[in-house]
Formats: C-alpha cells, sequence, structure tokens
C-alpha cells in the first residue's frame, strides 16, 4: 500500500472513532432525556381491560400476574394511570339480556373497588374528578379510572347512567361489536345490517344528553362513521374516541379517518391512539385464518372472554404458539404506532390526540407490549422530535382537558 493511501486510511480511522463515539453518547443523551421526561409527566391510558374474576385470589393484580396490566407493571413502566374497563359483550336485546348485561357490569364494577379500596388501597385509588388524578399521584400512588365499554349495559334504561357514573363511570363507549338500541357499531355481527339507525337512534340521543348532563364523557370508539359524527354533532361537551387508530395508516374499520378526525377537533375531543397490533396496521389475511385455526385446535371461544377465561397451561400453549405466529407475520411495533399520531397530529393538532393500549382486550405491540414497556413510547416521541409539553399532552394533558370539560357541561 502507498505511503499516502496509508495514512489517509489512519487518518479516517482517527476521525470515525470520535464520530461514532459521538453518535453513541447522543443515544444515550437522548435516551436519559426521554426518561426524564417520561417521569416528569402524567401517563394515562384510557382503555384496560379486565376479566370477570379481577380482584379475586385467582386474579389479583396489586400482585404480579401473567397479564399485561398489573399494579407492579404499571410501576415498572410508569403508567400512571389507567383506565379499567368495565366491559360487557354485546347479545340479543331482550329483557333477559339486559339484566344479564347489568349484572356483568355490575361484577367489574364492584372488582375495580375492591382492588383500590379493599386489595391494595396503599397502592392505587380511584379517581372520580380531573383533579383526582394529580392529587392521587402526588400521594406516590398510582390511579384507576373506570370507563365502560359498550353501552348495551344501560339496555332501555336511561336512570343507568346516572347509576353508573355513581359508581365511577367516567365515559361509556356507545357501541362495541354489533348494533345495540343506541348506535351502530363499525362492525356489525355477521346477523346484522350495515346500519340501522343510520347513526344513532332517538334513544341514542337521549342517551348521549344524559351522559352531557351527568358530566360522563362520550366514547365514539368502537361506533360507525355516521354515529360517531352524529355524535359530535349534537354533544354539548368534547367527545373521546377512547381506543381508535387512523385510516390514513391502517385503513381498518374500527379506525378514524380525516374527515372524523376533523369532526373531533371541531368538537373539541381527543383521539386516544390505540396500540393495538390489527388496528395499528392492516392484518395479513393469511395471519388471521392461521390465529383462527389455532383458537379452534385449542377450543378457545371467540371473543375476549374466551382469552380471559384460559387455564393458565392453556394460555401458556396458546401464547408460545402466537408467538411463533407473530414471528412468521411481524407485529406492529413502536414505531408504527407513533406513525398513527403523528398523522393524528398533522391532520387536527397537537391538542386533540393522546394515548391509549387496550391491554388485556388485544392490545400490545412490539416495544408496547405490557403497562412495564410504557416507557418505550415515549422514548420514539423523544426521537421523532415532540417536546416535553408535547408529551405531556398526548400522555394525559389532552384527556384531563376533555374530562373537564365534559364536568364543566353538565348539569344538575
Amino acid at each position: 500500500m502507498p505511503r499516502s493511501s496509508l495514512a489517509a486510511g489512519l487518518l479516517l480511522v482517527a476521525v470515525a472513532a470520535p464520530v461514532a463515539a459521538q453518535q453513541k453518547a447522543s443515544e444515550a443523551e437522548l435516551t436519559e432525556r426521554a426518561r426524564a421526561i417520561h417521569e416528569r409527566a402524567i401517563t394515562i391510558d384510557t382503555h384496560d381491560d379486565i376479566p370477570f374474576n379481577f380482584a379475586t385470589p385467582d386474579y389479583d393484580a396489586c400482585k404480579s400476574l401473567n397479564r399485561q396490566v398489573d399494579v407492579p407493571k404499571m410501576r415498572e413502566g410508569k403508567l400512571d394511570v389507567a383506565f379499567f374497563i368495565v366491559y360487557v359483550g354485546q347479545t340479543a336485546r331482550t329483557p333477559e339480556n339486559y339484566e344479564k348485561a347489568k349484572a356483568d357490569a355490575m361484577t367489574k364494577f364492584n372488582a375495580i373497588h375492591r382492588m383500590a379500596e379493599q386489595m391494595c388501597p396503599d397502592q392505587i385509588a380511584i379517581a372520580y374528578h380531573p383533579d383526582d388524578v394529580k392529587r392521587i399521584h402526588d400521594s406516590g400512588k398510582l390511579v384507576s379510572v373506570i370507563g365502560i365499554e359498550n353501552g348495551y349495559v344501560i339496555g332501555k334504561d336511561l336512570s343507568l347512567v346516572r347509576r353508573y357514573y355513581d359508581l365511577g363511570g367516567r365515559y361509556m363507549t356507545l357501541a362495541h361489536n354489533g348494533h345495540n338500541d343506541i348506535s351502530d357499531s363499525a362492525n356489525p355481527r355477521q346477523d346484522e345490517p350495515a346500519a340501522e339507525h343510520n347513526g344513532l337512534s332517538a334513544f341514542g340521543e337521549q342517551v348521549v344528553a344524559e351522559m352531557n348532563r351527568v358530566g360522563m364523557m362520550v366514547d365514539v370508539s368502537h361506533v360507525s362513521k355516521a354515529a360517531s359524527l352524529h355524535a359530535m354533532r349534537i354533544s354539548k361537551a368534547p367527545v373521546i374516541a377512547s381506543h381508535s387508530g387512523t385510516t390514513a395508516i391502517a385503513n381498518v374499520s374500527r379506525n378514524m379517518d380525516d374527515e372524523q378526525l376533523r369532526a373531533l377537533k371541531i368538537n373539541g375531543g381527543v383521539i386516544q391512539i390505540v396500540g393495538l397490533d390489527g388496528f395499528v396496521k392492516a392484518p395479513d389475511p393469511r395471519r388471521a385464518q392461521e390465529a383462527q385455526a389455532l383458537r379452534e385446535e385449542l377450543g378457545i371461544a371467540a371473543g375476549r372472554g374466551g382469552m380471559q377465561n384460559m387455564t393458565p397451561e392453556k394460555r401458556a400453549e396458546y401464547q408460545r404458539r402466537l408467538d411463533a405466529l407473530n414471528a412468521k407475520y411481524p407485529r406492529a411495533t413502536v414505531q408504527n404506532f407513533v406513525d398513527h399520531i403523528d398523522h393524528a397530529v398533522k391532520t387536527i393538532g397537537i391538542d386533540h390526540v393522546g394515548i391509549s393500549s387496550d391491554f388485556d382486550g388485544g392490545g400490545g405491540i412490539e416495544g408496547w407490549n405490557s403497562a412495564a414497556e410504557t416507557f418505550n413510547v415515549t422514548l420514539e416521541l423523544v426521537r421523532r422530535g415532540y417536546t416535553e409539553d408535547q408529551i405531556a399532552k398526548l400522555w394525559g394533558g389532552n384527556l384531563l382537558r376533555v374530562w373537564r370539560q365534559a364536568e364543566a357541561a353538565k348539569s344538575k
């Protein structure tokens, strides 16, 4: 090698080493800055599902569990606030089923209260008002808030809106998978027409008015596009989409398109971008077919209840084989998730976007697969250039603003 070439090569090595060290230091500094921001922010996840045996010896969320959300994982990931969800699935609209839905809702309300008031009151407390969130957080405890998923739990009884509010319910999703007496769903059941009410029913309008009256946030996740726009038009308070994505990034029926996003901005509401794989990234139909075959082979009933009631052995087997399926068809990542946040912020502004997971109800992506990994979301936001004030809004500031406006709009 000529002497000049050798000298040039040595110079390149000498220059490259400091550059690599500088890049490494910058990465470390970025992570350190993200950790500081994450520590200072009050992080709120607006959708965490619970099973019917929640807050029992079989499911003591005060201890570490083989689940996505429990008190130790919230501590580990610094997820400060979890909206635990009173979810009851849609069934035929009969008087007997309405009574069953109401009883099932009460089972979950009672369980959330039992966790916070009897099982570990030194670790977590229920927030009933926005200011409770900071007060409880500043005391060193985690915060539980209660959300209701599926207005089916009120049947045709408008008085249940007030009853559930008094029990701590601070938002209600108007419908779920399947139309109900309130609203059309974004995902009708196979035996249903595409639309039944063409939005909200007349009773649904009364439900929204009653939710406004008592101060309960109206949730338009899971409802049809027409129903979401209808609710935004008539609600006297801003609404939320407690766990939804954007169709611009993943064109699935459960996500919101730009027309809905713009209407949400006009309404003053907030979309809580959801970390559920199939809503973050449009699913490969082959994966869905293989996942269904796996569920059928293991005898897992359709719907969330089938997963929640699995034995530990069957859950372990299901998870092992699901992991293999995920390796074959890679899941959505935190980066894909934040793409939805970026699109929503670009479309309607930083004041109308928040964060949710749908943990233990199907949620979870690579990098944010449990409450313990919550920091990774903040880290990716910092990588994208979001400021601390913007991250604080995304992690809960915007949701608290809407909650305050819902309370301000209520009447006696």
